[in-house]
């Protein structure tokens, strides 16, 4: 019997092993220590979540690695001393509210689909990609590569688990992750993270406005969907004015801007559209609009003025660093992307988080070196991250293997590998794509309330990953 043949016997059992995985709460919580001295570091139900995996598949019998309680592995053995065939995911869950049709740790299927946390993202895919490395031992095909199934278990929030795995383990040569979407992924941005502050004078309202606090947004990959003001000012007859000012400015631009007294201080509210920081265009900045509105006002600070004149002069509603002295773009990834995460100004200092996708012929010191031009006297910048770029040529053998096995199963003949602005654990290996494993017609409902997977399309993306191990590694 063939590989595929045994996929589609298998099929009860891989479903049923994704909602056993589900029912685990892998979010990840406080590191754990046991009373006989073992650390959990991601917390109990991350811990859980490794244990049933790394059982199932010594079950199955292969071998598994458990590092440390940071990663696991589990191997499907070829010729020694060839090459290592990774799949790389995550069994950590972004945390689930309440307000699920069925809960999000009860596995339901229904229509055709298993709803709860974890389904598509990535657990769903990580038990594809287990279940047919079975397929193909199942049919007595001895593999010529070595064959790893590897999971980290801090995906949604670090990089701590795929750090101690590189620490401690011996890497795949090549490989892919399927915690992106279908066809190949063969480039990713690099991704850029840093803060640009600017120490302010302390000002009082006797001496006129004054800026007592401004926070928005919540983190630098996302697009803000909120930014608040509170303005202070001895002279109160200022706020109706202000007041009035916000109202016509709502009304000019048709964003959703609003002012109200607040004890002795007036709060200027923004709202916007959040969106994931790698695709601002499909969000609305409510720091932009914030900050588009202070920069008519006059304060009492020159300093504060400069902060936010710099960033309606060399920001604003700009995407791809027209303004900023990054406007930077090449044929294989398009425009780099601009992101203002975050914002937060008090008597002390004014400071936003920037995220930066780079397009892949580019890198951090070109565009450090264009924002430094734009850049006041008194601002400075305070790098956070910077993640290199990825990119392989759609020619290259090792995509297009990727590709066959994904028309092959998809029945999807027309697409063709992509290059995104996000980042996944293709960034932290050498030779890894990200590969499915959401399909291009599927609605993407990760990180969303009722997640759920489509068991058509879980049964197609084990045969597609089938075909890629077999491919690959097998022929």
């Amino acid at each position: 019997m063939g590989y595929i043949e045994n996929l589609e016997k298998l099929n009860s059992e891989m479903i049923e092993e994704l909602a056993n995985s589900v029912r685990i709460n892998s979010a990840m919580s406080d590191a754990v220590r046991t009373p006989d001295g073992e650390v959990y570091p991601f917390g109990k139900g991350v811990q859980d979540a490794l244990v049933h995996f790394l059982e199932l598949g010594k079950r199955m019998g292969f071998e598994v690695h458990n590092y440390d309680n940071y990663a696991g592995e589990i191997v499907f053995p070829g010729d020694p001393g060839d090459e290592t065939f990774g799949i790389i995911g995550h069994l950590d869950v972004v945390p689930a509210a309440d307000d699920w049709m069925y809960g999000p740790f009860n596995p339901v299927i229904e229509d055709g689909y298993m709803y709860g946390r974890g389904t598509s993202d990535d657990k769903g895919p990580v038990m594809a990609g287990l279940f047919a490395i079975k397929a193909i031992r199942d049919a007595g095909i001895t593999p010529k590569k070595n064959i790893k199934i590897i999971v980290g278990l801090d995906e949604e929030h670090g990089t701590e688990s795929v750090e101690h795995y590189r620490d401690v383990a011996s890497l795949p040569d090549f490989g892919i992750t399927p915690d992106a979407n279908f066809p190949v992924i063969n480039g990713e941005k690099g991704i850029l993270s840093f803060d640009i502050a600017q120490k302010l004078k302390k000002h009082t309202p006797k001496e006129g406005l004054v800026i007592s606090k401004l926070q928005g947004g919540l983190a630098a990959n996302a697009v803000p969907a909120q930014a608040r003001a509170v303005l202070a000012s001895e002279d109160r007859t200022k706020y109706d004015e202000i007041s009035e000012r916000v109202k016509r400015y709502a009304e000019e631009s048709g964003y959703d801007i609003s002012a109200k007294k607040t004890g002795t201080s007036l709060a200027v509210e923004a709202h916007g559209l959040a969106a994931h920081g790698s695709i601002p265009e499909k969000g609305l900045n409510a720091v932009s609009i914030l900050m588009e509105f202070l920069g008519k006002l006059k304060f009492a600070g020159d300093d504060v003025t400069e902060f936010i004149d710099f960033y309606n002069d060399h920001i604003g509603f700009d995407l791809n660093g027209e303004r900023l002295g990054c406007k930077l773009a090449d044929d294989k990834s398009g425009k780099l992307i601009v992101n203002v995460g975050t914002m937060e100004i008090n008597d002390e200092v004014a400071t936003m988080e920037i995220n930066i996708r780079i397009p892949v012929t580019f890198d951090s010191t070109e565009v450090y070196a264009g924002i430094e031009s734009v850049l006041g006297a008194n601002q400075g910048i305070v790098k956070v991250m910077d993640e290199k770029s990825i990119y392989i040529d759609p020619e290259d053998d090792f995509v297009k293997t990727l590709m066959a096995a994904y028309k092959e199963y998809s029945g999807d003949k027309d697409s063709e590998p992509i290059v995104i602005g996000g980042g996944t654990y293709a960034k932290h290996f050498n030779r890894v794509l990200a590969f499915g494993a959401l399909f291009p017609w599927e609605e993407d409902r990760m990180h969303m309330t009722d997640e759920r997977i489509s068991l058509d399309s879980y049964s197609r993306m084990a045969n597609i990953f089938a075909a890629t191990v077999y491919n690959l590694c097998c022929r």
